[in-house]
């Protein structure tokens, strides 16, 4: 069975937006629970745009399910996730300017980086997954450096702008995560999932035991609630065992 995990950036995006103290990113991760979420997810980001230190270990004491923090290889951040002791730390790249993460980490160009973190989060007790695009050789790195799990960066299937090139991603992805099963990873998925193309997702990508959707179900909120919202995304991620 599938988990899902729902990512809360985006509530603490709409907080900062007028700098007040509401819509509380710690109230929606319960919410969000109670609703059957099987966890949260966040990124503590370099340039504090969303998510900060008072949110995280907030998050930390509040959640019951599982708790995902995503980070970039920075230090400092490092530092606090190793403080923190999430169950999960998903490593990401990351860009001041983007919106949001526009692609996988570079593993085979950052190998040192990445192994020397990924070793001082396990050290701290924390799995450790790298955020990837279906790329066979980053895949195969995401092994060499010591994760047990890679989350598929699942944007370009997202973004596909026909059917054909949709498919197309879907079957990246899904080779993506044949060969993660291959060489003993968990996998993961994640960037611009929603209600509509994840029937297509599930069709074609197998493995997949955790997806983390935040977006999609953040904007459904605002016209139905946050509750129905995630139960809707829920019993389409449930239906699929």
């Amino acid at each position: 069975m599938t988990n899902l995990l729902i990512n809360i950036d985006h509530i603490a995006t709409l907080r900062n937006a007028r700098r007040e103290t509401f819509p509380d990113p710690v109230h929606a991760a319960v919410l969000c629970e109670l609703a059957g979420a099987d966890g949260i997810v966040f990124h503590l980001r370099e340039d504090r745009r969303h998510i900060g230190e008072r949110d995280v270990f907030l998050l930390k004491e509040t959640v019951r399910g599982k708790l995902d923090f995503e980070l970039s290889l920075a230090s400092e951040i490092v530092d606090i996730c190793c403080s923190v002791k999430p169950h999960l730390a998903t490593l990401v790249p990351e860009k001041r300017e983007e919106v949001t993460t526009e692609g996988g980490l570079d593993v085979v160009g950052n190998r040192g980086a990445v192994l020397a973190t990924t070793k001082k989060l396990q050290d701290a007790g924390i799995e450790v997954s790298l955020f990837l695009d279906p790329d066979p050789v980053q895949i195969a790195a995401a092994a060499e450096v010591g994760a047990t799990c890679i989350e598929l960066h699942t944007g370009d299937f997202a973004n596909a702008r026909t059917p054909e090139s949709q498919i197309a991603q879907a079957h990246k992805l899904g080779q993506g995560a044949c060969l993660a099963n291959e060489l003993g990873l968990k996998v993961h998925a994640g960037h611009g999932l929603d209600y509509h193309n994840w029937y297509l997702f599930r069709q074609q990508v197998p493995h997949v035991q955790e997806v983390s959707i935040g977006f999609a179900i953040i904007a459904r909120a605002v016209l139905v609630g946050l509750e129905r919202a995630v139960q809707e995304m829920n019993a389409l991620v449930k239906a699929y065992r």
